[in-house]
């Protein structure tokens, strides 16, 4: 248990360490013991060759020790520190962060005298992820840096900044750390992303466990004859690493080429308006602030979380809320100066975009090609390995230097240094596959994650329906309940309503505002001109002229505004219709049946009023009291407007239902609509229940839609009730979920998720992560980047034309799409909670696309194949990149979702979460073959250089390379197999380690070694007797022979049988290079054995067979393969993939949640 439980989101628990004298740590102090004994002792007592054997093995275990408190963070503790409980005695303290909040750290333990104070005052602290944390003496434990957050209102409107240089320098001591320069070298004044160094990502590369081991078989092959080629596989293992960093590096500086370019600020300090750059702000700050943009006209924002105090302005709150709409604030106050005064709040990490950052840059680890089950498959061959090697040992008639090189062979076999490549190109080949669709991934691999989603998550504004919102028309300001969409017939006062109750405003000679208001506008066909004028384009209507805003407020669910029409006042007020529906003087019977009438079917609905106001001037309408200008209303209808579903939304969510996938839609809208869109597009398909307050207690209850059935909530009947309804819940329940810990028995079993906030978006993917479920997250605002980087997969939609389309929309929105996403409007005004700088849409593609394809230039016998597939990606690229006519990528700007997904689609549809499963599944199943033909392979090896070797049975030179040629066009040719255009109902197994697997090698394993057996066996009666000494050189002879052409028959066997084709994959006789190089090895398989060329049989060092073991050989050759063949479909069908089986792991998660609050 950690000495201190923080329990914060960020960190979870904290040791206490103090660093040992470098003389004293484990990985010193024994060790230097141990040389000493193997000096004083081993040296002069055994052969010089066997005491250097010794220190070798000694040297290799103190390496490990090593490179072990590099890769984990406990050992190193283990080794490097002890744990302290008196505060004041440690230098460092080990964190450990909260659930998928990354892994462990060391981080220094930092002491200062604060300025200003007594003596014996100090600070104690520790920096983690850019968040400062410190110690509490009262408490007794660490707390995070408190900001200036909650203070009243009054206190705000009363500060005046800091009034003296002694409270300028105590506040930047407090809080000077957490600017945005802290990462910075000049200059200071920008903001960046860190950026590693070429050094430091090739000291993490050369840091892998694997490329570890290699360098160890390397220099194990060094003691052997083969030292050339040792010397030069090291060498190319270096340039494959170092390619591998230089290509990441240039991703990683492509993807954050995103900064704020600094402006100068006005900031009252010490009495005065002083200037001041935007990164030199402290919370506490009196600032003006006025809307700037930079040199190409682009919008400057400031790192900082502000409070507006006077003055008026519209800002963007898309990053705290979700609404991309820009937002109005006003203030009675004005300043001399023109600009808004606000008061700093939170300054560089701490602010609401530091946030998205710290999420960007620490939430998840990263996925790497070696991952845990790799590493498993490799060491259970390993252990294969030496049990082979051990065997080699029995001998006590060959030299231990002999015994040791062959050892060493045996054990380095069962990890080909074409692993690594193999993966990559298999990953490769999906990366260019899903660039062609206008697909980005950032992190390669993910992908095979992707074939193992088993839950599908979709927002639903700009992802499942348009952002763009559609307005249908009136309906109720007639009796009739029929919608009216001809405004000919709709009442003048409605139109008016419309036409004026809105937050429309000019700024650079563009209206501005929400899409909902400018769609009525249009749709109403009137005009609203710069000076508050509304009017229509035909006819001879009154011009509406608009003399007060009271503008909407998300508490009180409505707005009004104050117009005078013909030197007459009126009051023009619309809402939510169960908000208006108090405020009305004569309620319509048909009020409620109406406006639920149309929200059930999709729709968004406002209910629009209004009433006459007595005579009085200007000034006086100005000065009304909100409340009185909106009640004692008379109603005037409803406006409906209308989101449409994008046309291949319901296609798509259809094919992923098919294909074995739980479906689950997580929004910010309205429950009723969320339920009626998720109906649509397949995501609820039996009634559904809405989770909601009841009306009469303080109890919840499940709701239809309807309002037909109602039951009350009981968390105990939740997964039954998940057996008869797809379940809908609402933000507003997830804190009763919370409260009562039932977020992981409820959760799991919900299909809808209304109203939720961006942090409850990222708090369901860390549930369904907890209850064992593989998830795929699609989004495309900034409100979903928590819930993209925590899934498994996130997929980003940029909204952009997909490059298929031709450019058939307006020339306008084009240009919209061109700047940026929909969802995603540029501020008309100053932003202090989001920054808008820009990164160019091209060359981030660029890198997103290609930040493993141009690593792959490792010295082995694939290099022409991934040199091709490099050039082949490139050119697609500035294919792709250099499109016109709006279809180019979006410029991708700070805070959109894209930042922190590893997959960014340049669509405005789904359709890529179904191109990506399906790459994903291909990759998956072609990694899995090629672990089992690995493996078989390996197992193989391993008996023939072990147990044969000691009967005189090698290879030569030519024959190796031959095998190896065929190997690595086998290896190649079905990472290169193409994805089926349909997802199956059929899953993936998505382990390495699952009955299927371990049966499927044990079978075949069983038959090739009864056929290497058998044929040598057979071969060594037709040999004379001659005694063939293990360590001599090669020599042909009939045993050589035989070994060699059934280990070329099993080979061929092995990629046959486990080609994992249909239902993912093309089959063999669909892809065709991999048809044809087995057809080639089979055809060289019967030429060598019927010794038809003489000449090639010399050549490769073969002697001719006798016509009774050729015929023996082919037929059980056949025999062998058929075996394997019909053990593979048997085992096929006896274990196909399944649906995970979550609910188990979940019911365990549930237990330790309640023995850890009983705790």
């Amino acid at each position: 248990m950690p000495k201190f439980h923080v329990g914060g989101k960020v960190v979870d628990g904290v040791d206490l360490l103090k660093k040992k004298h470098w003389p004293w740590r484990l990985d010193v102090w024994p060790f230097a013991i141990i040389y000493a004994v193997w000096l004083a002792v081993v040296l002069p007592s055994l052969d010089f060759t066997d005491a250097l054997i010794v220190l070798g093995g000694i040297a290799t275990s103190h390496i490990l020790v090593l490179l072990f408190t590099a890769w984990s963070v406990d050992f190193k503790c283990f080794v490097q520190y002890s744990k302290v409980d008196d505060i004041h005695q440690a230098d460092s303290c080990k964190i450990t962060p909260a659930k998928f909040c990354g892994s462990k750290e060391i981080v220094p333990l930092e002491f200062r005298k604060l300025t200003g104070n007594a003596d014996d005052a100090e600070e104690i602290y520790f920096d983690f992820r850019k968040q400062r944390f410190i110690y509490s003496k009262e408490k007794k434990n660490f707390y995070k840096l408190p900001f200036p957050t909650k203070e009243t209102f009054g206190y705000y409107l009363k500060n005046t900044g800091h009034g003296s240089e002694s409270k300028v320098v105590a506040a930047t001591e407090k809080w000077g750390h957490d600017l945005f320069t802290v990462f910075l070298l000049p200059p200071p004044c920008s903001f960046e992303y860190p950026q590693p160094t070429f050094q430091k990502l090739m000291k993490e590369q050369c840091m892998e466990p694997f490329f570890v081991f290699q360098v160890f078989c390397v220099g194990l092959w060094c003691l052997d004859e083969y030292w050339y080629y040792s010397l030069f596989t090291l060498f190319m293992l270096f340039m494959f690493e170092s390619t591998m960093a230089k290509s990441r590096l240039k991703t990683l500086m492509e993807l954050r080429r995103v900064r704020v370019d600094s402006q100068t600020i006005m900031v009252h300090r010490g009495g005065k308006w002083v200037k001041l750059q935007g990164t030199e702000l402290l919370p506490g700050d009196v600032v003006s602030i006025g809307r700037s943009s930079g040199p190409t006209g682009e919008d400057k924002s400031v790192p900082a979380d502000m409070l507006l105090l006077a003055g008026s302005a519209i800002v963007n709150e898309a990053i705290l809320t979700g609404e991309s709409t820009p937002q109005w604030k006003s203030f009675p106050l004005k300043t001399p100066d023109g600009g808004c005064v606000a008061v700093i709040l939170r300054t560089g990490f701490e602010t609401s975009q530091g946030k998205l950052m710290r999420t960007i840059l620490f939430s998840t680890e990263r996925v790497t090609a070696n991952s845990w089950e790799s590493g498993l498959f490799i060491l259970f061959l390993v252990v294969f390995a030496v049990i082979a090697a051990g065997y080699g040992l029995e001998d006590p008639t060959r030299s231990r230097y002999k015994l040791i090189l062959s050892c060493s062979l045996i054990i380095t076999s069962v990890i080909p240094p074409e692993l690594p490549m193999e993966l990559s190109i298999a990953v490769n080949t999906s990366l260019i596959a899903l660039a062609r669709r206008g697909i980005f991934c950032t992190e390669p691999f993910r992908i095979p994650f992707a074939g193992k989603v088993d839950i599908c998550c979709f927002d639903k504004t700009g992802t499942l329906t348009s952002d763009d919102m559609e307005f249908s028309g009136v309906v109720g300001s007639t009796e009739s309940m029929e919608l009216e969409s001809d405004m000919k017939k709709v009442p003048v006062r409605t139109q008016e309503i419309l036409a004026s109750c809105h937050s429309l405003v000019f700024v650079d000679n563009k209206l501005v505002g929400d899409p909902l208001e400018k769609a009525a506008l249009k749709g109403i066909d009137w005009t609203y001109k710069s000076d508050e004028k509304a009017m229509p384009k035909k006819g001879s209507g009154n011009p509406v002229q608009i003399v007060q805003r009271h503008h909407f407020a998300s508490h009180l669910k409505r707005m009004a505004v104050v117009v005078r029409i013909e030197e007459k006042f009126f009051s023009f007020v619309k809402g939510a219709p169960e908000t208006i529906q108090e405020r009305l003087i004569d309620l319509p019977a048909s009020y409620v049946d109406t406006y639920k009438k149309y929200t059930r079917q999709g729709s968004r609905v406002l209910a629009l009023a209004c009433k006459p106001l007595p005579d009085m001037t200007v000034s006086e309408a100005r000065s009304l009291d909100r409340d009185m200008v909106e009640s004692g209303l008379t109603f005037a209808g409803f406006a409906v407007f209308n989101c449409p579903i994008r046309s291949d939304s319901a296609t798509v969510l259809s094919e992923l239902k098919r294909s074995s996938h739980d479906l689950v839609m997580i929004t910010g809208d309205q429950a009723l609509t969320a339920c009626h869109v998720a109906g649509q597009v397949h995501i609820v398909s039996r009634p559904a229940l809405i989770l909601s307050p009841s009306k009469n207690s303080d109890r919840y209850e499940w709701v239809s839609p309807d309002e037909t059935e109602i039951i009350p909530y009981n968390v105990e009947e939740v997964e039954a009730l998940a057996e008869t309804h797809d379940l809908c819940v609402g933000g507003n329940c997830f804190d009763m979920l919370q409260r009562t810990s039932a977020v992981l028995q409820v959760v799991p079993y919900v299909k809808v998720f209304a109203r939720v906030a961006p942090e409850q978006k990222e708090l369901i993917m860390t549930t369904l992560k907890t209850v064992g479920r593989m998830t795929l997250m699609c989004g495309d605002g900034t409100n979903d980047v928590g819930a993209l980087k925590q899934a498994h997969v996130g997929v980003a939609l940029l909204n952009a034309v997909p490059p298929a389309q031709s450019g058939d929309s307006s020339e306008a929105s084009k240009n919209e799409n061109m700047r940026s996403k929909s969802k995603k409007p540029k501020p008309p005004s100053e932003d202090g909670k989001a920054m808008n700088a820009n990164s160019e849409g091209p060359s981030k593609n660029k890198s997103l696309s290609k930040p493993e394809s141009s690593t792959r230039t490792a010295g082995n016998r694939h290099l022409t194949a991934v040199e091709k597939q490099q050039q082949k990606l490139n050119k697609l690229l500035e294919e792709m990149n250099e499109e016109g006519d709006g279809r180019s990528a979006p410029i991708v700007k700070l805070g959109d979702a894209s930042m922190a997904s590893p997959f960014t689609a340049k669509h405005a549809s789904v359709a890529p979460t179904t191109d990506i499963i399906r790459q994903g599944r291909s990759t998956l199943v072609t990694t899995l073959q090629m672990f089992k033909i690995l493996g078989l392979n390996c197992l193989a090896t391993a008996y023939v250089l072990s147990v044969m070797y000691l009967d005189g049975v090698k290879l030569g030179d030519v024959q190796a390379t031959i095998s190896g040629v065929f190997t690595a066009a086998f290896f190649l040719f079905i990472s290169h197999a193409r994805p089926l255009p349909t997802l199956s109902a059929t899953r993936p197994h998505p382990n390495i380690f699952c009955w299927y697997v371990f049966l499927s090698l044990l079978g075949q394993f069983s038959l090739h070694l009864l056929f290497l057996i058998s044929s040598v066996k057979e071969a060594e009666n037709y040999m004379p007797e001659e005694c063939i000494e293990p360590d001599s050189d090669f020599h042909p002879n009939l045993v050589n022979t035989v070994s060699y052409m059934v280990g070329l028959m099993l080979q061929v066997a092995t990629f046959a049988v486990n080609y994992m084709g249909h239902p993912f994959n093309q089959s063999i006789s669909e892809n065709k290079p991999f048809k044809y190089a087995l057809l080639g090895a089979v055809g060289f398989f019967v030429v060598i054995t019927s010794d038809l060329f003489r000449d090639l049989n010399d050549w490769l060092k073969l002697v001719p067979l006798p016509t009774a073991l050729r015929d023996k050989l082919l037929l059980w050759a056949l025999l062998m393969y058929l075996g394997c063949y019909f053990w593979e479909r048997f085992l096929r069908w006896t274990f196909p993939g399944k649906m995970p089986a979550w609910k188990k792991k979940q019911r365990v998660a549930v237990a330790n949640l309640e023995k850890k609050k009983r705790e």
